[in-house]
């Protein structure tokens, strides 16, 4: 039911964006008609792939190489939204200029569309090349521990996040030698039962004091106990509202579920509980998908936390509408009562295959 109701809301939403760039943009443009049924086309075109980009979210009938071509899309109608808003901010200056010659005003006019459009293009042509790049490895020093931490978050494993995909990220990985490895939710975008090998992947990081994983909020949305279920069988530790304290480096691993489930009643975070029974001595690293936990910390304050969720922002300037609702971004960040968070960028991506100003990363704290 929840899948049909986002279908629904989805074609609404973006159904009334192509509308309204139809009306609001093809149709003003100096343009030949010829040239206007072209663009309208396109649009449309544009809107029919955004229906097949959702199938292909929810279904396994669409190949790869389409469901990329579907993928990229979605980036196009963000780009249609950014272009309606600068598109009535001009229009507002255009009405200045009302005593001023018909001639030059469509000059103008002509100039300013000409400009918005190949803006457009560059913009998606940008996002789409710095979506294809590799994760690269990015090395936070941290003087706290005397010991190596490697953190992924937001694998989205599903569509174009494949198998090979995540035995290249854990290639990656191991050639780090890391003591630990942290895996901060979201690993998984689409049905359990279609992605265990690629889940299975993971398996095969290398690290001295073993990998531990938190569910991020998109686990909610496809079966959560069933995923803990299967994660269960593997050698990942899943840490849910627990801990686990490692003698060796003096160490306390808490993690806690999403605060998604604050909403859906199912695995609701509970911070007493993930921090009970810790050793106090021991220096803590605290595993929350979203940096917004921060807020929940209370008393406690542990020594370094770990999140995701934000993607960096992935296309910028939707990182600002992201500060809107999470505290931080990306990077290192230190708190007020002296925990210090890392909120990584994401391994991965979600929705359409691009980034801007943003990195997918690996993060390697020394």
């Amino acid at each position: 039911m929840r899948v049909y109701i986002f279908f629904t809301l989805f074609l609404l939403l973006f159904f009334s964006l192509h509308y309204l760039f139809y009306s609001r943009v093809i149709k003003k443009l100096l343009l030949s008609d010829k040239s206007k049924n072209i663009l309208t086309l396109l649009l449309g075109l544009n809107f029919i792939f955004n229906i097949l980009y959702v199938v292909g979210r929810y279904t396994d009938i669409i190949a790869n190489t389409f469901y990329y071509l579907f993928s990229l899309s979605i980036g196009i109608t963000l780009v249609i939204f950014l272009y309606l808003v600068l598109h009535e901010v001009l229009n507002l200056f255009h009405k200045t200029l009302k005593g001023i010659d018909l001639s030059k005003r469509n000059f103008i006019k002509k100039s300013g569309d000409g400009a918005m459009l190949a803006l457009s293009t560059s913009y998606v042509t940008a996002g789409a090349y710095e979506g294809m790049k590799e994760p690269v490895v990015n090395v936070v020093k941290f003087n706290t521990f005397d010991f190596s931490i490697v953190q992924i978050s937001d694998l989205h494993i599903g569509g174009l996040i494949d198998r090979a995909f995540v035995k290249g990220s854990v290639e990656k990985i191991n050639a780090l030698k890391p003591d630990i490895v942290c895996i901060t939710g979201d690993i998984i975008d689409t049905a359990l039962d279609g992605i265990k090998e690629a889940i299975l992947e993971l398996t095969d990081i290398q690290s001295k004091y073993g990998i531990y994983y938190i569910l991020g909020n998109h686990e909610y949305f496809h079966n959560p106990m069933k995923i803990i279920a299967f994660m269960k069988t593997s050698n990942i530790k899943l840490l849910l509202n627990e801990n686990i304290i490692i003698d060796k480096l003096q160490l306390n691993i808490v993690g806690v579920t999403d605060r998604i489930g604050y909403r859906t009643n199912v695995l609701v975070p509970d911070i007493h509980k993930a921090f009970k029974g810790t050793n106090p001595a021991y220096k803590t690293i605290l595993l929350a998908h979203q940096p917004k936990f921060i807020e929940e910390l209370g008393s406690y304050t542990p020594d370094l936390i770990l999140s995701g969720h934000t993607h960096g922002g992935q296309i910028w300037p939707f990182e600002y509408l992201v500060r809107l609702q999470q505290p931080y971004v990306k990077g290192l960040h230190k708190l007020p009562n002296g925990s210090h968070i890392y909120v990584n960028s994401g391994i991965g991506f979600w929705g359409p295959p691009m980034r801007l100003d943003s990195q997918a990363e690996i993060a390697y704290i020394i």
